[in-house]
């Protein structure tokens, strides 16, 4: 799986980020449960590389759906 940047994750829908974020789930606790079994990581930074691209993931469907609030008007901040 190759990195996205930012720039081209913001492209995506919030369906496929989420689909996205589902995928690298499931590619992170197959790492997981590689390394816990005994069996050396053919390559040790991918979990630490999985980690970030769903953080990154993550905090854009974060934005989104801020935005899509503020366009519904949604909360308002306290004064």
């Amino acid at each position: 799986m190759t990195a996205k940047k930012a720039k081209e994750l913001r492209e995506l829908s919030l369906e496929e980020l989420e689909e996205k974020v589902t995928l690298m789930k499931n590619e992170l606790a197959k790492e997981k449960t590689q390394i816990s079994s005994g069996t050396r990581a053919e390559n040790p930074g991918k979990i630490k590389k999985i980690r970030r691209e769903i953080a990154r993931t993550l905090t854009i469907i974060n934005q989104k759906n801020k935005l899509k609030e503020q366009k519904k008007g949604g909360k308002k901040k306290n004064e």
